[in-house]
């Protein structure tokens, strides 16, 4: 019987004509597309950063390669310097990105570090594309929210009881070991001489005496916290009282709320002076300002005792996620198209609650994409009275759940209108009860929630690289920013770019 022939194979086969890199990848492949989108990318930020710098010395890499090259590791679910240096060598498409280059891991952290900011607002820009091409109609947007863990460990938190628990014993411990050290320093000498040798309790007193350092320092930063905290409280109450002295009808209450606006105010400059030039300059000044956790106090100022500090990543918190877990994380929202998936908006907080990012993420929607939403879903999470009115102000045609949808069978729906009567609660509520409300809320589940599925099961985004609330929303950013162009990339025919005339 005639064997199978196999066919010639030699994977030491030296080419009389070396192959061009392009013979290296398929048509239509996603590295082409990268590099056709940073071609229309404005990386001057980037390029006014590396040309501002001393021109001796080793030369820099060139940026579009390098905003290339993140582009391409975070589309394909590549986000350590490590695995993208070693993709270079190792995966035909980044090899042909780079051209054959082979930055080590230090130049690309680097990179990404010096230039965090301009990175991150590549986001704006890659919405435009979007829109250049089609893909954003702000029709119908959904908002939601997903927790990704911080680059830190929950299990490096500690609640102030327990840090001045801590600092007492640390204090008594190293108290008892300086004893010990001098009474064994005593009978060395008398055992050996002055010059005898050692014990490795000093060893012990470094390691305390460290531990002691760090915690007093966190100590310290949870105290200003719960101080600048109380303060802001204070000042919101007497904005509160000041409006009542301003409206009431009743000249006894408008007299009271103008002495409590007073005592309130005056409390929270002895607790925090206010200063003009306090403010740090913001490296992106679109992207939305969303409330920030604020730690438990007391009415001095002081934290309580189950507030906590991270010593990792101080900005992060522990939270709740999906699972029901406790997870030491940051609230990463986004804004989804219907349809094409393409997210419009974003922003990274370190609170759970969701109800306050309603109102700056849509307004987020209209500095990026130029216009609000014709519609808005959202789950209860983000439904307040206020949040309600205010997109019937904007104009926009909001559909927010009053509250959690319970598995099972639902009522049938009814299109009978409320009462004059009824509270936003109970107008909202008739309003998502009805056949068209329900199949508009029932479209939430189709935007937001697969864009999160794709982000962290299908790329593996699960944890933040980087630490601190700024680094962590630029980061946030790129990653979003990388979703849509694949979004564009799988709209595009053949995977090439076709854009509309930008105007």
């Amino acid at each position: 019987m005639t064997k199978k022939q196999y066919r010639p194979w030699n994977p030491d086969q030296s080419y009389l004509i070396g192959p061009t890199p392009r013979d290296w990848l398929p048509d239509g492949h996603l590295a082409y597309f990268i590099l056709e989108v940073v071609s229309e990318l404005d990386l001057s930020a980037i390029e006014a950063a590396i040309q501002a710098k001393d021109p001796r010395g080793q030369q820099p890499y060139h940026p579009q390669m390098m905003v290339a090259l993140l582009l391409y590791s975070y589309s394909t679910g590549t986000f350590s310097s490590r695995r993208i240096s070693l993709a270079t060598y190792e995966d035909v498409a980044t090899r042909f990105i780079t051209g054959d280059q082979h930055p080590f891991f230090t130049r690309i952290a680097a990179f990404r570090r010096d230039h965090l900011a301009a990175l991150g607002q590549l986001f704006v820009q890659a919405v435009k594309l979007c829109a250049r091409a089609g893909l954003v109609k702000l029709g119908h947007v959904s908002l939601d929210g997903t927790k990704i863990k911080a680059n830190a460990s929950k299990h490096q938190a500690m609640s102030y009881d327990r840090m001045k628990k801590e600092e007492k014993r640390l204090q008594d411990e190293i108290a008892a070991l300086l004893a010990q050290a001098e009474s064994a320093d005593a009978a060395e000498d008398a055992a050996f001489g002055p010059d005898g040798d050692g014990t490795d309790i000093p060893a012990e007193l470094r390691h305390r005496e460290s531990r002691l350092k760090k915690i007093r320092e966190a100590k310290a930063a949870l105290e200003e916290e719960a101080r600048v905290a109380r303060a802001a409280q204070l000042r919101e109450q007497a904005a509160n009282n000041e409006q009542i002295a301003a409206t009431h009808p009743d000249p006894k209450q408008r007299r009271a709320a103008a002495t409590n606006a007073k005592k309130r105010a005056a409390a929270a400059e002895v607790l925090d002076p206010k200063k003009d030039d306090e403010e740090p300059p913001d490296d992106d000044p679109g992207a939305p300002t969303l409330p920030l956790h604020r730690p438990q106090f007391d009415p001095s100022g002081s934290p309580k005792a189950k507030a906590q500090r991270n010593f990792t990543d101080p900005d992060s918190r522990i939270m709740v996620d999906n699972t029901g877990g406790f997870v030491q994380a940051y609230n990463a929202q986004a804004a989804v198209e219907e349809g094409s998936q393409v997210i419009v908006a974003t922003a990274v907080s370190n609170q759970p609650p969701d109800t306050e990012y309603l109102q700056p993420v849509i307004d987020a929607v209209e500095k990026v994409a130029g216009a609000l939403p014709k519609v808005l879903t959202a789950d209860a999470g983000y439904y307040s009275a206020g949040n309600a009115e205010w997109c019937e102000k904007r104009g926009v045609d909001a559909y927010l759940s009053v509250n959690r949808q319970r598995h099972g069978p639902a009522p049938p729906p009814t299109e009978t209108p409320p009462p004059e009567t009824a509270t936003p609660k109970e107008k909202m509520a008739a309003k998502l009860n009805t056949k068209a409300g329900r199949e508009m809320y029932r479209k939430r589940k189709t935007i937001p929630e697969p864009v999160f599925g794709q982000i962290k099961e299908a790329r593996g985004f699960r944890r933040f690289l980087l630490r601190g609330m700024g680094k962590v929303r630029h980061e946030w950013d790129l990653v979003c920013a990388t979703h849509n162009l694949l979004k564009l990339f799988r709209a595009s025919p053949e995977g090439r770019l076709v854009l509309a005339a930008a105007g």
